[in-house]
């Protein structure tokens, strides 16, 4: 028999401004402290808040960790198999 696997996890993807604000990053710190909050909203999609606003684009939503100080704004597909990173703040 098979171990259990953990949850199934939403692929990251990044809008062009978010890509850029990446390629930004220098310390590793950072980077370490993006890739937890990554792996946070791919394991739960619905942590972040929502924000208010139009709902007839992708809903967007906020994830801050006031641990690593890390902000993202991203939309979930609608199958929530699917996170689009729009804005990256560390």
């Amino acid at each position: 028999m098979a171990p259990p696997h953990g949850p199934r996890r939403a692929q990251i993807a990044f809008s062009d401004s978010a890509a850029k604000q990446l390629e930004n990053l220098t310390s590793e710190a950072e980077i370490h402290a993006l890739d937890r909050a990554l792996v946070v909203i791919s394991v739960n999609p619905d942590v972040g808040e929502p924000i208010p606003g139009d709902t007839t684009a992708p809903r967007l939503r906020e994830y801050a960790d006031e641990v690593e100080h890390v902000r993202l704004l991203y939309w979930v597909s609608a199958l929530g198999t699917v996170v689009v990173v729009a804005f990256i703040e560390i």
